[in-house]
């Protein structure tokens, strides 16, 4: 009864209310206390990556990058001045470099968007076509004879005219020299200026040259506009052939999350594109057929060429009707006086009927586009590009109306 215990582990001595047990000891069914499990040990703080793109501190290796055959990646390179002005000097050489590309293939990039276009405009007939049962390659070789066939006519028409024409004016050179030389005001002239001696002197060898230079400039020039005739024929008919093959191509350079709705304004930006190349043949036929009977009535040399002429200028948007309104009233004044004044009245009649009864009716049912848009549309084409530009701004109008529509005007709603 005497003798004491020793302290037990967790017991205060000083304490007279008895032992304490501390946080962590469990009871025992004997009263006292076992001792309790220590503390376990603080897990090691895990050593984090840092974010990709971002450097690792000097000296020391991206975490988790496991040697390669050529050894470990190092720090990625800090945006220093020169680094970020070396890029932006490349970035504009790139770009200078670019521009001087296009500046020199400029007149191919012209041909190609010339076929391109036209391509787009054909397409319609070769779908006509596919749908009555024949197969694509007999749909675009029909369209392109065709085609062809109408530039041989339009060819067959205008050049019998000014070889004829040509071939007048210089078997009447004799003549008119003859009646020349019996004035005696042209022989007082000749002898004062002495014209003789200048045609003399003037007719060496250098400016035989020269004249001759400029005579294989013409022939240059005849042959470089057949050659450029003849490959936007071939590239037209490339295109029509590949059209669905280019079209899928094109859409599918275009994320995967907006290729459908690009699809559908797509296919719809080329249906207006072909409906208005339809709707302006359709019109520059009637022009002509109504040159043609007009020609005929009044009894203008070449009716067939005066008619081709006036159907090719009146696909020119705007001003090409007026054009060859000028043509056919010049030869109407060479003929004779009243046929020109009757030629200047039919046009004046006949343009303000195709202004505003033809071209507004059937450009509304084509392309939808607005009249005021079109014929700004036409005089910044011809300022800007000439005559591609006229030809391409109705259905370039109509695109732009269609994208505002349906993608910048909905989005510019929701903001």
């Amino acid at each position: 009864m005497g003798s004491e215990h020793p302290a037990a582990h967790g017991e205060r001595q000083d304490d007279p209310a008895g032992p304490e047990i501390t946080a962590g000891a469990a009871p025992t069914t004997a009263g006292t206390p076992e001792p309790a499990d220590p503390a376990p040990a603080a897990a090691p703080r895990p050593r984090t990556e840092p974010p990709a793109g971002d450097a690792a501190p000097d000296g020391e290796h991206l975490v988790g990058e496991a040697p390669g055959r050529f050894g470990r990646p190092g720090q990625p390179l800090r945006l220093s001045p020169f680094l970020v002005g070396l890029t932006g000097g490349l970035g504009v050489l790139l770009a200078y470099a670019i521009f001087l590309a296009v500046r020199n293939a400029g007149s191919v990039l012209v041909l190609v968007f010339i076929a391109l276009f036209l391509a787009i405009g054909l397409h319609p007939a070769v779908v006509r076509l596919r749908s009555w049962g024949l197969p694509r390659g007999l749909a675009v070789a029909t369209v392109t004879l065709t085609l062809l066939a109408v530039i041989t006519g339009a060819v067959y028409a205008l050049v019998p005219p000014i070889v004829s024409q040509t071939g007048e004016l210089i078997g009447q050179v004799p003549d008119y020299v003859t009646e020349l030389r019996r004035n005696d005001t042209v022989n007082d002239l000749i002898v004062q200026y002495d014209l003789t001696g200048k045609i003399e002197s003037a007719a060496t060898t250098e400016n035989i040259t020269r004249a001759l230079g400029g005579v294989f400039g013409a022939a240059g020039f005849i042959f470089g506009a057949v050659f450029n005739i003849v490959t936007v024929i071939v590239l037209t008919i490339y295109f029509m052939a590949t059209f669905d093959r280019l079209r899928d191509l094109g859409y599918g350079l275009v994320p995967s999350t907006r290729r459908d709705r690009v699809r559908l304004i797509g296919d719809e930006i080329l249906a207006k594109v072909g409906a208005y190349m339809v709707g302006a043949l359709a019109i520059a036929l009637l022009a002509g057929v109504s040159t043609f009977v007009f020609a005929v009535v009044v009894g203008l040399a070449y009716p067939f060429a005066l008619a081709v002429v006036v159907a090719i200028c009146d696909l020119i948007p705007q001003i090409g009707a007026t054009i060859g309104a000028v043509v056919i009233t010049l030869v109407g004044f060479a003929t004779d006086v009243p046929t020109g004044i009757a030629s200047a009245v039919f046009f004046l009649v006949y343009q303000q009927v195709e202004n505003y009864l033809v071209y507004p009716r059937v450009m509304r049912r084509s392309v939808q586009v607005n009249d005021v848009a079109a014929i700004v549309a036409a005089l910044l084409g011809v300022a800007l590009f000439g005559v591609i530009g006229a030809l391409v701004a109705i259905p370039a109008v109509a695109a732009i109306q269609l994208v505002l529509r349906e993608v910048v005007l909905p989005r510019q709603q929701h903001r």
